[in-house]
């Protein structure tokens, strides 16, 4: 009977990674095809014109599982600092918290932080945001970086995707000014996840 339990175990949990799967493919492809939408739009693209005549979708990495880590959240309030930007402008942040988690073999850590000015608005209470830095970085991807968002309040284990990291809209071109990665959140490693650079 215990060999028989098992087997049905097994089969039992096997759909289940499968469907696991599926849903977060499918979470993938929505969540790229409304950000394609939204930059093909006139109204809120940040491409410019002569970019944008040509557009039909963000180049991007083919979705990998192995950038879809579990990571362990520490809160930790920091000090309001103004966060360098392309330009002059220095945006109040507040780091709320670490990630702790491995990626392909390496411990990393991130720092979360959210937007002083920007979560007293009611749509934006619960936004975080990761800006990162990796080994990709001024060759297959944005110089500058890439970001990150996720949605608090965070619990103990959060689910860190990198195949959603986006660029900022600097990378596009235009006079954007654009929150620079702090150095604490660099990546000793190459995350080949996410939106690629930008050909102009």
């Amino acid at each position: 009977m215990r060999c028989w339990s098992a087997f049905v175990l097994l089969v039992g949990l096997a759909p289940a990674s499968a469907q696991d799967g599926l849903v977060w493919q499918d979470s993938l492809r929505a969540y790229w095809d409304r950000i394609n939408t939204e930059y093909r739009d006139p109204a809120h693209s940040p491409l410019l014109p002569e970019d944008r005549a040509h557009f039909t979708e963000l180049e991007r990495f083919v979705p990998d599982s192995t950038y879809r880590v579990r990571a362990a959240f520490r809160p930790r309030q920091g000090r309001t600092f103004g966060m360098k930007t392309t330009t002059d402008r220095l945006p109040t942040y507040q780091a709320v918290g670490v990630l702790r988690f491995t990626i392909r073999g390496r411990k990393e850590r991130l720092t979360v932080y959210r937007n002083v000015d920007l979560s007293t608005k009611p749509e934006y209470v619960h936004y975080l945001f990761i800006p990162f830095t990796d080994l990709t970085n001024g060759e297959s991807t944005y110089g500058g970086g890439r970001y990150v968002e996720l949605t608090g309040p965070l619990g103990k284990t959060v689910e860190l995707d990198f195949n959603r990291a986006y660029n900022p809209y600097c990378a596009y071109g235009g006079r954007y000014s654009c929150p620079i990665p702090p150095a604490e959140n660099h990546l000793e490693i190459p995350v080949e996840a996410g939106v690629k650079a930008f050909a102009h």
